[in-house]
């Protein structure tokens, strides 16, 4: 009997501060930052001597990554000992375990840190059984039923907005043309916008030289971070506009920094730039808010996602008409499994899924959560978001050419980062760290 022998934990810190990558209305100087966490096996790893690993992460702006990690080594006795191949063939059960029977659960109910170091813990479950398979986990997921993959969703909660059912039901219509799919997918790749020239804290220069950088490689849609200035918005719309053109897509992101009467007449004045979408207008947790902007804002779309705890406030969400665009977050809820649930909402409401993947890991992450997305339930690529930095400390990095994600072939969830990246960023002991006044 193979085993899951325990967890290994890392707080590990970009100083993206220092240039400002990352900067916006709510975050002015953010430290890019993982808990990162690998689940360590007794088993073999394919084709090597080394054991078998699975690698997974949350996505945090610096500090409080510690705080994430206490979560995760919190969770580490639900899984250290168990069977390897028993815990791999029920990941639905093991999602059920960890959010609603942990004695964990009260801290924070489907929500929070908690809930983030439940995904972790889920999404290097998911990695472990990629890595077993041979397959990368955008492919491993197609490759399973309709009643494999609902078997994975916990229906609690939902069923007035989706039952079991008809998740089987979309997920049966999602087999038709399946293999076309995946062949498309591999030929022409899967679109993708870039946020690069958007941070907050960019002079006008240099996002121009990045808008124009961004079309030239083949970007058909950019975002911009916005609400710390209207006049300030309105400049940078205005040079962004004027450098893109009129064929590109200008998405704009307020990171929740606006109550609802500021967010709809803000995006008022920032329509005449004609605005693919505001994102983050408001709190996430204002349902009804979101979808009084949604009415006073249109012609302009509504996305929000990033910070949406669990899949219970994407049906509120979708029940009150409140988003055009779902986003939905690799690290933010609890793992693959509820974004299969998230995925499976939006195709029933119609709504697009656009996810974010602004942070470290992200873009890897996501890229297979959309890819399943499309060859295996709406049938149809819409665009992930694009941060060009950080992706040089992972083991098999995100791709992207000509405006689009190449999809990735290696087995597992490219969750894996390099183990020399890991000691550099390691904070506070890791060389990146020292001298540099930690914070």
């Amino acid at each position: 009997m193979t085993k899951i022998t325990g967890f290994d934990t890392f707080d590990v810190r970009f100083p993206t501060s220092r240039t400002l990558d990352g900067s916006d209305a709510m975050n002015a100087a953010p430290d890019y930052s993982a808990a990162y966490l690998v689940i360590r096996t007794d088993a073999p790893g394919p084709g090597t001597g080394a054991e078998l690993t699975g690698h997974g992460y949350t996505f945090t702006i610096g500090r409080g990554n510690d705080v994430q990690l206490a979560a995760i080594r919190a969770l580490e006795p639900f899984l250290a000992g168990q069977d390897l191949d028993e815990t791999l063939a029920d990941l639905g059960g093991l999602y059920r375990r960890l959010v609603t029977d942990s004695p964990l659960h009260w801290l924070g109910p489907a929500c929070g840190v908690i809930h983030m170091a439940t995904g972790a813990v889920l999404n290097a479950c998911w990695d472990l059984a990629a890595r077993r398979a041979g397959k990368p986990l955008w492919l491993l997921l197609a490759s399973m039923s309709p009643d494999q993959l609902a078997d994975l969703v916990d229906f609690r909660y939902l069923a007035d907005a989706l039952t079991r059912d008809e998740a089987v039901g979309l997920l049966e219509r999602g087999r038709g043309g399946l293999d076309e799919r995946v062949a498309a997918l591999r030929a022409d790749g899967y679109p993708a916008y870039s946020t690069a020239p958007g941070w907050l804290g960019y002079s006008d220069e240099r996002l121009a030289a990045l808008c124009a950088e961004a079309v030239a490689q083949g970007f058909t849609q950019i975002k911009l971070k916005v609400g710390a200035s209207l006049a300030g918005d309105v400049r940078r719309l205005a040079i962004a506009r004027e450098t893109v053109g009129e064929a590109t897509g200008i998405a704009i992101d307020a990171n929740q920094v606006w109550d609802v009467p500021t967010a709809i007449a803000w995006v008022g004045e920032l329509t005449p730039f004609r605005p693919a979408w505001i994102e983050e207008p408001t709190s996430p947790d204002d349902i009804l808010g979101t979808a009084a902007i949604r009415r006073g804002v249109r012609p302009v779309r509504v996305a929000s996602g990033e910070h949406v705890a669990n899949r219970v406030m994407f049906k509120q969400l979708l029940q009150a008409g409140a988003i055009d665009v779902m986003q939905i977050d690799a690290c933010r809820v609890a793992g693959v499994n509820e974004n299969i649930a998230n995925l499976l909402l939006a195709a029933k409401f119609g709504v697009p899924v656009c996810p974010h993947a602004g942070g470290v890991g992200l873009c890897e992450l996501v890229q297979h959560l959309s890819m399943f997305d499309y060859v295996a339930v709406s049938g149809t690529p819409r665009m992930i978001e694009w941060i060009d930095h950080l992706h040089e400390h992972f083991a098999v990095p995100a791709v992207v050419s000509g405006g689009r994600y190449r999809p990735p072939e290696a087995p597992g969830a490219s969750t894996a980062m390099l183990p020399g990246s890991v000691a550099e960023y390691s904070y506070p002991s890791g060389a990146a760290w020292q001298g540099s006044g930690v914070r």
